[in-house]
């Protein structure tokens, strides 16, 4: 009698951590891959795939790249929250763009994907939310250091990097 029900007491928590691996890969990402970069100095394209979160982080504070480098950059939200609740964007500014002010107007830019007006911008993605990504194409700057921010409101007091062109 003990054995049958070792036996059943096996099969129910087997059956169990069965049930929750298949609960816990029904949600799949569209476009998520490794985080990191693949450039050299040589190569005249860099691959940037940065991964952003339900917790407002970027997985990554800082990305190197040579200049002239044709850059494909990748972000993935790897959250589960909507755009509404929880966006993310990749914004790279130019060098003498004050960071706080353009944060500010940046709020303001709802209708926008929160962009403001103005040339302080190299480049963006677009706003995306749990399981999206959205890729973009550029060409790296001259030599020095640019700062990388989400824009949603509140996110880039958390959310921001550096680009180091070389």
């Amino acid at each position: 009698m003990k054995k049958i029900i070792f036996f059943l007491l096996v099969f129910v928590l087997v059956s169990c951590g069965e049930n929750a691996d298949n609960k816990k890969n029904k949600f799949e990402y569209k476009k998520i891959e490794k985080k990191g970069i693949n450039s050299d100095k040589k190569s005249k394209e860099a691959v940037i795939i940065i991964n952003s979160s339900d917790l407002m982080k970027f997985d990554q504070n800082e990305l190197r790249v040579f200049e002239g480098q044709e850059i494909t950059l990748t972000l993935n939200h790897t959250g589960k929250m909507s755009k509404e609740i929880m966006g993310h964007n990749f914004v790279l500014l130019k060098k003498e763009t004050d960071l706080n002010d353009f944060a500010q107007r940046a709020m303001l830019a709802r209708e926008n994907e929160y962009i403001p007006d103005g040339d302080e911008t190299i480049v963006y993605t677009k706003l995306i939310g749990g399981g999206e990504s959205d890729t973009i194409t550029f060409s790296a700057p001259e030599k020095g250091s640019y700062t990388y921010i989400c824009t949603f409101p509140g996110h880039y007091g958390l959310m921001k990097g550096v680009l180091i062109v070389s």
